[in-house]
């Protein structure tokens, strides 16, 4: 989920859920080591509870970046030892690290040893095409000992030459059954599954067999999909919010972020594109979202082209005089 779920992207989704726990992308251990910490880990207070998945191998690097997100104000930390990507293989952290436990283990234990928050581990089920149990069992089992006790199983393989990044989340077969079972090994441990769960039926059925279940690509090509996962899963009163009210409430987000950052309301829209998915006009309407000439105009004024009636569009005018140079106060309903 690399350059997808930024904070807008998260805070677009915590309008939808207000329980699941919601992962940021990968974040390097250099990138936070080296590079801007604010531009890396600032989020909105409305994403809680929210974790921060990082990247690297080197226990002391982890350690300090686990700090500073405890101290940044994440619920969680959790270690990527799951992409499969050459990039990440070249750092020698993700998918590959499954193959040193005991690093993984050493890098949990540092972690864990620096912050009051939990520290977890989203992996694979085996890598390459080894389908031995007992690998994913034995890697469970040694990081296990040095403190985590939430592991993110997804349930394919990851082939480490020979495949694209989309590939391994296509190609390596998914086998569920091998996560259940270490849901029964580890009764202790919390397991949550991913890889190809797409349904509220799916995640309820899988529920029955481990404590969570992680969705991603189908969270965000279709998220209305999250819609009724509240009040599903966590005991919440049923959803009042519709398609409408939330894409306003992203209106005012993009306004109060271009007033703030100056971010332009595309860099956020991106984000909410699948809203209208599989329904009537869903195309026009991204069509307009993602439409580089409106970029001038307010993001209500963009909403309203949007839901406008078809035969009004034979001509947009990008020189409307809501621009987002206007001040906060001039805001519309």
């Amino acid at each position: 989920m690399m350059d997808w779920t930024d904070r807008h992207c998260r805070y677009f989704h915590r309008l939808l859920s207000r329980h699941a726990l919601l992962y940021t992308e990968m974040v390097t251990t250099g990138a936070l080591v080296h590079g801007d910490v604010e531009r890396h880990l600032r989020f909105n207070a409305q994403e809680h509870p929210v974790a921060l998945q990082l990247g690297g191998s080197e226990p002391n690097d982890l350690a300090h970046c686990a700090k500073l997100g405890e101290q940044w104000g994440y619920n969680e930390i959790n270690l990527n030892c799951g992409c499969p990507s050459e990039r990440v293989q070249r750092g020698s952290f993700g998918a590959c690290l499954m193959a040193d436990p005991q690093l993984v283990a050493d890098c949990v234990k540092a972690m864990a040893d620096v912050v009051t928050v939990p520290v977890t581990v989203k992996h694979r089920i085996g890598i390459d095409k080894s389908e031995s149990y007992e690998f994913v069992r034995d890697f469970v089992g040694t990081v296990s000992q040095a403190g985590c006790n939430t592991f993110i199983v997804h349930a394919r393989n990851a082939w480490l030459k020979g495949l694209s990044p989309k590939e391994n989340r296509e190609v390596p077969p998914l086998r569920y059954q091998m996560v259940h079972q270490l849901k029964r090994d580890f009764p202790e441990l919390t397991i949550a599954i991913n890889g190809g769960i797409t349904t509220a039926s799916q995640i309820a059925d899988e529920l029955q067999h481990v404590d969570g279940v992680m969705v991603g690509r189908e969270a965000y090509h279709n998220p209305w999909v999250m819609a009724d996962w509240d009040q599903a899963f966590f005991s919440a009163a049923a959803p009042t919010a519709t398609r409408e009210s939330i894409e306003a409430q992203m209106c005012d987000y993009m306004a109060a972020q271009f007033a703030m950052h100056g971010t332009p309301w595309s860099a956020i829209a991106r984000h909410m594109l699948g809203l209208r998915h599989g329904m009537t006009g869903s195309r026009r309407w991204r069509q307009v979202w993602s439409d580089h000439r409106l970029k001038t105009l307010h993001p209500r004024d963009v909403m309203a082209l949007a839901h406008a009636p078809i035969q009004s569009q034979t001509h947009i005018d990008a020189g409307s005089e809501h621009h987002n140079d206007q001040p906060i106060d001039h805001i519309h309903a």
